[in-house]
């Protein structure tokens, strides 16, 4: 017991130094969960420090991010790339160590944490694709996906809403190897929480279908380990393992209360706490004989040899799902893809259909997803609305190898559970919404963009063209949200051709998330050259000219687009020069060379008009202080598509109106 104290000691005795030297962090949670985290890391959990990237390793997951010093002890002691000297720099500028953990910045962190109970929604969705991922490839005898995702989570994590939502649908799922520890102090930035957080929770996961561990010694290792083991042992449902911990354990002032949550001990508390634990080391200072007790390097190469000799068998006896199982974890598309999805494109030109782009985005995942076996979809409980199922998707609760999620009345749930099975990797998934509700699941959003996950958004019902179901349905402000936030590619496509492109993009980008932007009304198919399809993809591009030189330029996305260019014919019609620019992806257009964009919008052209029945105010840098923008001020209201445009100015007289307006000028 005083080794394994001693172990753990290593853990609470680097945070509370390296936050002491940031002058700012979470000493509380490492030093409570400090006793924990020996067990699981040094008994039970399965990785390799050499290759944190190991496909069939254990994932681990710090929910309550604050605790992020923890991790980096931990990723530190057992032999990763995380030197004394990056403990040292943590919260610095550029640092390995960031204040909560952000994965990219940080070997053998998963997923960012921070935002309470979205590492435990990534868990579920990580647990999701093992699960998927070994029904897809494993074979008798031939286990090659087989690992456990397991997390951490405090009070807070439980608190939050989102923890309900994924833990309500991992219970229905009957996900086995997901083993959650939650560390049970009692005790919140405010202070004691049984004032404003008094659920039974145990009955409340029981509720859920979990496997519940109550009444854990958190300091105890027999009782953690013992705990583990009957966790691991039930197979058909998830586990929560409840442990009872003092925060800042260790600390004769401090120790459960809520000073230690979030601020430095301080010199003095921590000179106690070293005598407290009979800790006879300075600061960052480990001996040898604790670092070779931590240190997992040959565990981990021993684990993935045996790992790599049974994958070698498995390609001998089935070589093309080993072929596939790589492919799919590199990342790579299939060859043929780029040569069917350019023909499926370009013949769609030759085929117009005047389909709402929501049914358009449905025919592409149709043709597309028959390529890739990767792609998994699901819809918050708006599958026949958002069109996201095709012929073949079939559900993960009734077939384990599914390649679609009814994720429920769920928004925020669905895309914080779909951003863990991208970041588990093997699946590129998709999640579907009506665009109001993304304001569900902004966070989940957010914290796709700030970890570049490969999420495609598929939000349908894009404008007041909603209709009858009025304001509280129809989205004004939300499109330009998106726009504005980093990393996010948004995509709003006027017809089915630019509907594929838009796909087509979303599958072949590398990094970072894509948002379509999806009507329910029907739209018109534009005529297009084969330059001008093959410029779609670069966000923006000439889909009329009239003559040269030009006297103004229209701009619109989606279902205004049409009404924008028999605007502009009409104008030409009066002897100007017109050009009409679709701009389905801003960002992408943005990114092109500089060339490019003045070829599309000359910056001598001042005049300019942009119709998009969406806020108005985000479309100024493209129009300029000569331009005009009709968009939406206000609101919508509840009444027939057609009146709502005709209401808010979207029709053809009210674009020629402003257009002569601007011409006289």
């Amino acid at each position: 017991m005083f080794l394994k104290r001693e172990l753990a000691n290593a853990i609470r005795m680097l945070s509370i130094d390296a936050i002491q030297n940031a002058k700012s962090g979470h000493p509380g949670m490492p030093m409570g969960m400090a006793d924990i985290a020996e067990v699981l890391w040094r008994k039970f959990l399965k990785h390799s420090p050499m290759n944190p990237n190991w496909d069939n390793r254990d994932r681990f997951i710090l929910s309550n991010g604050h605790g992020s010093m923890l991790l980096y002890s931990l990723l530190h002691l057992t032999g990763y790339d995380l030197s004394i000297n990056d403990l040292k720099n943590f919260r610095k500028l550029h640092s390995k160590t960031p204040g909560h953990p952000e994965t990219g910045e940080t070997p053998g962190v998963e997923t960012t944490t921070g935002p309470l109970g979205q590492g435990l929604a990534n868990a579920v969705g990580m647990a999701i694709a093992e699960r998927t991922l070994s029904a897809h490839f494993n074979r008798p005898n031939y286990d090659i996906v087989d690992h456990y995702t397991w997390v951490f989570v405090g009070d807070g994590c439980l608190m939050e809403g989102i923890s309900h939502e994924v833990c309500s649908l991992a219970g229905t799922l009957k996900l086995g190897k997901l083993i959650v520890f939650y560390d049970q102090n009692g005790i919140s930035i405010d202070g004691k929480i049984s004032n404003w957080f008094t659920d039974n929770t145990v009955m409340r996961f029981k509720s859920y279908n979990w496997h519940v561990v109550d009444q854990v010694d958190g300091h105890n290792p027999d009782s953690i380990k013992n705990s583990i083991k009957e966790a691991k042992s039930v197979k058909n449902q998830p586990s929560i393992i409840i442990c009872n911990t003092i925060i800042g354990f260790g600390s004769p002032n401090k120790s459960g209360t809520a000073d230690s949550h979030g601020s430095p001990l301080g010199e003095l508390e921590i000179a106690l706490t070293r005598k407290n634990l009979n800790w006879k080391y300075l600061p960052f200072e480990i001996p040898t004989q604790i670092y070779d007790k931590w240190n997992f390097v040959k565990q981990g190469v021993k684990l993935e040899e045996s790992w790599n000799k049974k994958f070698n068998l498995y390609k001998s006896e089935y070589p093309e799902l080993a072929v596939e199982y790589e492919r799919r974890i590199k990342k790579q598309l299939p060859v043929e893809w780029y040569k069917k999805t350019n023909d499926y494109i370009f013949n769609l030109q030759k085929n117009p259909q005047n389909i709402a782009s929501r049914k358009a985005s449905q025919n592409s995942i149709e043709e597309f997803a028959a390529l890739l076996p990767e792609l998994i979809g699901g819809s918050a409980d708006l599958s026949p609305s958002n069109l996201t199922m095709w012929s073949n998707s079939s559900s993960i609760t009734e077939n384990l190898s599914g390649n679609y999620i009814h994720y429920g009345v769920r928004e925020f749930g669905m895309t914080a559970i779909a951003n863990g099975i991208s970041h588990h990797g093997g699946f590129i998934p998709y999640t579907s919404t009506f665009l109001m509700f993304v304001e569900y699941a902004r966070n989940a959003v957010r914290m796709a963009a700030l970890m570049n996950t490969k999420h495609i958004f598929v939000y349908t019902h894009d404008s007041i063209g909603l209709g009858e179901d009025g304001p509280t349905h129809q989205p004004v402000e939300q499109l330009a949200n998106l726009r504005m936030t980093p990393n996010i590619d948004v995509w709003r496509p006027s017809d089915q051709v630019e509907t594929s492109v838009a796909w087509k993009y979303a599958i072949e980008q590398k990094h970072g998330p894509t948002a379509l932007i999806l009507s329910r009304q029907n739209l018109s198919q534009f005529y297009r050259n084969d330059e001008q399809i093959r410029n779609i993809f670069f966000g923006a591009y000439i889909l009329y000219d009239s003559k040269e030189p030009l006297d103004i330029i229209f701009i619109s996305t989606g279902s205004e687009l049409q009404i924008t260019l028999t605007a502009a014919k009409k104008i030409a019609d009066l002897g100007y020069s017109v050009r009409v620019v679709s701009m389905p992806s801003n960002n992408v257009f943005d990114r092109q060379s500089i060339s490019y964009k003045e070829s599309v919008l000359p910056s001598y052209i001042t005049k300019r008009i942009i119709v998009e029945a969406s806020i108005k105010d985000f479309w100024y840098k493209y129009a300029g202080t000569e331009g005009i923008i009709i968009g939406m001020e206000t609101f919508g209201e509840s009444a027939p598509e057609e009146v709502l445009f005709k209401k808010f100015g979207f029709t053809v007289d009210n674009i020629i109106s402003q257009s002569k307006i601007l011409l006289k000028h």
